[in-house]
């Protein structure tokens, strides 16, 4: 077993705390790849922002599990030498397993999220307690989840979203003991969150949800998923080097910054990403044809991720300078 303390890494026990009374939410962001890594490593040191590395089920499967540990050391340790060592999570995003979640623990993730929402709730009590139960002796944090989001990303699937119910909160808490928890206020996976016709905008988020849930449990850590905005110039240089990305809408970027400055601690961002690394290599592509060597158009990739990342970090989130 590598304990994710050797690796460098922390958990979320004290940041969490932090952004509630500084108002703002820590960044979450899914990676499978190095140069997802670099880029968001670069934003996050150039803005001195805590950071939160997200690996789903795929992605593990996808990067293979030792590749990731020594990547995740690797970012500490390049933070390090950039001059500024900001407080780094190995988180899994969306566990859908006890095993997964022991799997994870025991090759260095200071975090894990175990999602038994699609269950019934005393199962999922039942599986997530069970999960907070180990995790808690190796001092890793665990992240549950009440409601379930529409949307489709990695193998996360739903055709309907059912908000959390606020009354279920501070019983599903005391009972499960876990240290933050997502919850369902409107938010959805995947970058065709919503069918919006030109000149729309998407549904608002429910925050009545939101304070209903903070008045149950205060002080208690929150966390969105969901939360790409969808950046219509993204999407728009996507269609226009061949892409096929009709009326998708996202999270308006104004709604998340005022779920930031409440008891949401932690919101995640993945489509985003994979819009803005899409649309930079259809360019390089569609002007260079010729092109075959993936530095040349997986540089500009990373070089557009770490712009979108540091947009979000400073103006979304508010996290820079929080390190």
């Amino acid at each position: 077993m590598v304990h994710y303390k050797e690796l460098g890494l922390v958990n979320t026990g004290e940041l969490f705390p932090k952004a509630m009374r500084g108002g703002y939410a820590i960044p979450a962001f899914n990676f499978n790849n190095l140069e997802q890594l670099q880029a968001i490593l670069a934003a996050s040191v150039e803005t001195e922002s805590p950071v939160i590395l997200q690996v789903s089920k795929g992605a593990r499967q996808y990067a293979n599990q030792t590749l990731l540990q020594y990547l995740a050391q690797g970012a500490v340790d390049v933070a390090a030498q950039m001059g500024c060592a900001v407080p780094i999570v190995l988180h899994l995003d969306h566990g859908d397993s006890f095993e997964l979640a022991k799997s994870c623990i025991e090759t260095g993730f200071s975090s894990v999220m175990i999602d038994g929402s699609h269950l019934p709730y005393e199962e999922n009590i039942a599986l997530t307690k069970k999960v907070v139960d180990f995790s808690h002796a190796y001092d890793v944090s665990v992240e549950g989840e009440l409601g379930v989001l529409a949307g489709v990303e990695d193998e996360i699937a739903s055709l309907h979203s059912h908000y959390t119910k606020p009354e279920e909160v501070e019983d599903f808490v005391t009972h499960t003991g876990v240290d933050s928890l997502a919850i369902s206020i409107g938010t959805s996976h995947g970058a065709f969150k919503f069918k919006v016709r030109p000149g729309e905008t998407p549904p608002p988020l429910r925050f009545d949800i939101l304070e209903e849930v903070e008045k149950r449990i205060p002080g208690f850590p929150i966390v969105l998923h969901g939360a790409s905005s969808v950046p219509q110039d993204i999407v728009d240089e996507i269609n226009k080097y061949g892409g096929w990305l009709e009326n998708t809408a996202g999270i308006p970027e104004e709604q998340l910054r005022r779920a930031a400055q409440s008891a949401v601690c932690k919101i995640n961002i993945d489509s985003d990403g994979r819009l803005a690394v899409t649309a930079a290599i259809r360019k390089v592509f569609h002007e260079n044809p010729e092109e075959f060597d993936p530095r040349k158009y997986l540089g500009p990739a990373r070089e557009a991720l770490k712009k979108l990342y540091t947009h979000k970090i400073v103006n979304v989130l508010g996290s820079n300078g929080k390190a």
